[in-house]
């Protein structure tokens, strides 16, 4: 079943289907209604000689410049090659989808003055795999993501390289291939295709996607060292959680009981200590804020992949086209400045986890560097140094995108969201943290390995939920007798932190939220 859009009702669960799952995507009956009538209104007033931004005048400081009627077609040309200026690695192809159905969701709202003809097209491309390469560095996230959706439009009229099939190859060869028409734009398509905050939406989106799995990840690497360190989940008692009252906090403590629940290692009273160190007694509030910054995201994303943010805005209805600034990045360049954040305490708190896990100092009795031959072995000692390396990282890129600002357009557009850089470093985060909950895991796991190795503990003391996941890692990587490789091992961890392997092998044993 395809995913209808009509500019209003679009929803994240359906954004990832259509750029990870490939589902079609259509424009709805009533959709195709709205983006006609603001068609014709826009033939209308080209056809009166009326004075409006970007359709009777040049762009950005160009704004004074009157452009006849004849000129109308070269100036929206134009106005695509020219602001082609992009750099660097090409974006993946999930992101470059989700930016092509949330560009084509906006224009379906009938507010733009764009063709249907055109939004179509960019749809074919869409659900034919037609995917324009597009740089990742460019763009000031106002007027929105100017560079990188002109390299969309240029695709759509048949101009640079596209990823169709596995290869880079020519736009015009692969809609040629594919029976799709390049599109010639009329008057104020070129505006309306690349006027928008849809590219810096489209990274965030995703990366928002990967760390709302990340949060129920980090429960459960938090269970299994609880495991292997014999925690207290007394802490997580819903009393404690509820004198509080922040929703996320109740939430991950909920996910840990249930994660725990049956365990013989982590229970609620231990009779060598009183009480855990931070890095587990305080993951509810350490989590729990974490996802609480993630629904702010979540909720803030879900009205940017249904707004209209090109310029100028055309209401049909009240005979007027306003020159406003809904493409200025903004909402989104703090969202995801916040999201990157959130996404670094995970990492940052399971570093800590970690080191507890590989310090013989701090592991309540677990061989030195998880390793049985100290000294000609050096086990995990190092990998705690690629969790620490990871998360100073995070912190360069945590600085917040959205407190820069830099004039541009001979300084007509004088202040800029930088919130594509915000979406961007917001995913170099993610990949860090994924890294570092994957070598906790990894500690984790050989860490319950040895309690039994030892006489301390069996692996049948585990909890049903955490008695799955380190079942399903020894599926894949075997516990650690003496040194081996270690960046292969840590890779399958990895691996399954990414695809979610691990996550859903728990989550058909308990239900976490």
């Amino acid at each position: 079943m395809a995913v209808l859009i009509n500019g209003r009702d679009l929803t994240v669960e359906e954004v990832i289907r259509v750029c990870r799952g490939n589902e079609k995507v259509e424009i709805a009956p009533q959709a195709k209604e709205a983006v006609n009538k603001a068609r014709a209104y826009i033939e209308r007033k080209l056809d009166e000689g009326a004075v409006i931004y970007g359709l009777t005048t040049g762009f950005g400081k160009f704004s004074n410049v009157l452009i006849s009627k004849e000129e109308t077609t070269d100036l929206q040309r134009n106005l695509i090659i020219s602001h082609t200026c992009t750099f660097g690695e090409p974006y993946p192809r999930e992101y470059v989808r989700a930016a092509m159905l949330l560009r084509c969701n906006a224009l379906s709202r009938g507010n733009s003055g764009i063709r249907l003809s055109t939004i179509q097209t960019m749809l074919d491309m869409l659900n034919a795999g037609i995917h324009p390469v597009i740089p990742r560095k460019g763009s000031l996230g106002a007027s929105g993501d100017l560079a990188p959706l002109s390299h969309i439009a240029l695709g759509l009229i048949g101009l640079g390289k596209v990823e169709y099939k596995g290869e880079i190859v020519d736009a015009k060869d692969a809609m040629v291939a594919e029976g799709i028409t390049p599109v010639e734009l009329a008057a104020k398509e070129g505006l309306a295709l690349n006027n928008g905050t849809q590219m810096m939406t489209a990274v965030g989106v995703n990366v928002l996607w990967d760390a709302m799995n990340l949060l129920k990840v980090a429960d459960l690497a938090t269970a299994m060292t609880a495991e292997a360190l014999h925690g207290i989940t007394k802490a997580y008692d819903h009393k404690v959680q509820d004198v509080r009252g922040h929703q996320g906090q109740k939430i991950t403590a909920e996910n840990l009981l249930t994660l725990l629940d049956g365990s013989k290692n982590a229970m609620e009273v231990q009779p060598t200590k009183v009480q855990d160190p931070y890095s587990l007694r305080c993951i509810p509030q350490i989590h729990g804020a974490s996802r609480d910054a993630l629904q702010y995201v979540y909720d803030a994303v879900s009205r940017e992949i249904n707004a209209v943010t090109d310029n100028p805005i055309v209401f049909p209805d009240e005979d007027e086209v306003i020159s406003g600034g809904n493409f200025h990045g903004q909402p989104m360049a703090l969202a995801f400045d916040f999201m990157k954040m959130a996404i670094s305490e995970l990492a940052d708190v399971s570093e800590r986890r970690a080191e507890r896990l590989i310090n013989p100092a701090l592991s309540e009795g677990l061989p030195g560097f998880l390793t049985k031959h100290g000294g000609v072995c050096s086990g995990f000692m190092i990998a705690q140094y690629a969790a620490a390396s990871m998360v100073s990282e995070n912190k360069v890129y945590d600085h917040p995108a959205c407190v820069d600002s830099i004039p541009s357009s001979g300084n007509q557009e004088d202040h800029v969201s930088m919130g594509t850089t915000s979406a961007r470093t917001a995913a170099m985060v993610l990949d860090n943290a994924q890294k570092v909950l994957s070598i906790e895991i990894a500690a984790a796991a050989q860490g319950i390995w040895l309690r039994q190795e030892i006489g301390e503990s069996s692996i049948d003391n585990l909890a049903p939920a955490t008695r799955e996941a380190y079942d399903y890692i020894r599926t894949i990587s075997e516990p650690i007798e003496e040194d081996v490789i270690m960046h292969d091992e840590l890779a399958k961890f990895e691996q399954m932190v990414k695809d979610n392997s691990l996550l859903e092998v728990v989550e058909k044993v308990v239900t976490l939220k």
